[in-house]
């Protein structure tokens, strides 16, 4: 699908840069926590140009019924995007020692990516390259996420480094950056949303290639700050289906929060 409207033969997005699809930079992740149909195809006519991977958050994709399932995934692949179960169902199967059976299972269900993360549990070396060359050999783009959801848990920033440089290694197709659906208390951002901006600096500074990372960033601020500092091609994830037409205003420069900084205002 490509936009046609009237607007754009007569004024142009004041922020450029902007990827059209098929584009490999500037994703955008929508987290779905339980869209009937009739939503999931009202947003996909809306905002489907503007979604490049659509996450079934964490286990909800265990609780539709199977034809309310296959219909959700035949919707979303039928635009071109890609679409997974949430990295916590993964880490579910993990811990019952289902590893390969889920991954057989989330390809043949139409899945044609997958999320391994390791937010809640912790998962070895050994099992997370296993998880990432397994579900590869099976045609799964692999999203990997680094980071934990409990701020007791905070990983340090050369580990989250770390962990990076080996899951691109192993096959990962990009790596995302935690920080929840509340996008608070998790990864690089403190109890009130803002950026720990000391502890993401150093990781940046040890990452050769930052593009290869999506940052989940739910609320705007997040994403205003990440659009202005890497430019609207940033991947970005864990966004509300009811914001991908704000955020990709954002992107753009159609809304004040990014269209003064065309403006060179302060």
């Amino acid at each position: 699908m490509r936009v046609q409207n009237i607007w754009l033969e007569m004024l142009y997005f004041p922020l450029q840069g902007r990827s059209k699809k098929p584009r490999e930079q500037g994703l955008t992740i929508v987290i779905d926590k339980g869209l009937g149909l009739g939503e999931t195809r009202d947003l996909l006519n809306v905002a489907g140009d503007y979604i490049d991977f659509y996450k079934l958050g964490f286990g909800t994709a265990a609780l539709y019924t199977q034809e309310v399932l296959e219909e959700k995934i035949y919707l979303v692949k039928s635009l071109g995007i890609d679409i997974y179960p949430g990295g916590t169902f993964l880490e579910v199967a993990i811990l019952q020692e289902k590893l390969k059976d889920y991954l057989q299972m989330a390809s043949k269900l139409g899945f044609t990516a997958i999320e391994v993360s390791d937010g809640t549990i912790n998962l070895s070396a050994e099992v997370r390259a296993s998880a990432i060359t397994m579900a590869v050999g099976l045609e799964l783009k692999v999203l990997t996420e680094v980071g934990k959801k409990d701020p007791r848990d905070r990983t340090a920033p050369e580990e989250v480094a770390r962990q990076i440089r080996r899951d691109l290694s192993w096959g990962a197709f990009r790596v995302i950056v935690e920080g929840r659906e509340s996008g608070k208390d998790a990864g690089f951002f403190d109890e009130k949303g803002n950026f720990i901006l000391p502890a993401m600096e150093e990781m940046l500074s040890v990452i050769e290639d930052s593009s290869m990372l999506i940052w989940e960033a739910p609320l705007k601020e997040q994403q205003q700050e990440l659009i202005l500092r890497f430019g609207p091609d940033v991947n970005l994830g864990n966004i509300s289906p009811k914001e991908v037409l704000s955020l990709e205003a954002l992107r753009v420069g159609l809304r004040s929060d990014t269209l003064r900084s065309v403006c060179a205002l302060p």
